[in-house]
């Protein structure tokens, strides 16, 4: 059974090393293999602590089995680009071995909640445009808002940003598998 919650200072390390996991299964071909490869998942969890303690939105996914792990996290704040919503879905990053089990529509919910509780009437995230999971969000209803580039690794990287506004429609949405 997948839960979702907010996100505990505890969680920080188990976050960088779903973070990692999720990049090197997304990203081959697209980062280079030697960038991918020196992820750090210490370095992001010192990440992701800052993130938990500075009251950004941090939701995890966990999942039961022998204890709870964290299959899955999303982080969302302020937006890093104006003008396309009151709020900015940072990060979703699941396991591959949970997707497809509701575990990103519930903690993109979970997120919007979490901003529209803060007064956020609109959220959009920036995908990559070959990241082969981009699919999702206009699944959940996400309208295509922008098209740009970001630099990761020294490679440019064309992004898309999905847009729920009102931030409602991301709340109501159901993702079909």
């Amino acid at each position: 059974m997948i839960t979702v919650r907010r996100a505990e200072m505890a969680d920080a390390t188990a976050i960088g090393a779903v973070h990692v996991a999720a990049w090197r299964s997304a990203y081959p071909g697209i980062l280079p293999d030697a960038y991918l490869a020196k992820l750090s998942p210490t370095r992001l969890a010192m990440h992701y602590r800052a993130a938990i303690t500075s009251g950004s939105t941090v939701m995890v996914a966990t999942a039961r089995g022998q204890g709870p792990r964290i299959v899955g996290f999303t982080t969302a704040g302020a937006p890093r680009t104006p003008g396309l919503g009151d709020a900015e879905i940072e990060t979703l990053y699941v396991l591959d071995d949970f997707r497809d089990q509701g575990a990103g529509r519930r903690m993109m919910r979970a997120a919007a909640a979490a901003l529209m509780a803060r007064g956020c009437r609109s959220v959009f995230v920036w995908v990559l445009r070959d990241n082969p999971s981009r699919w999702f969000y206009r699944h959940l209803g996400g309208k295509p808002a922008a098209e740009g580039e970001t630099r990761l690794a020294g490679v440019a990287l064309p992004q898309v940003a999905y847009s729920w506004d009102p931030i409602d429609r991301l709340l109501a949405a159901e993702a079909t598998k």
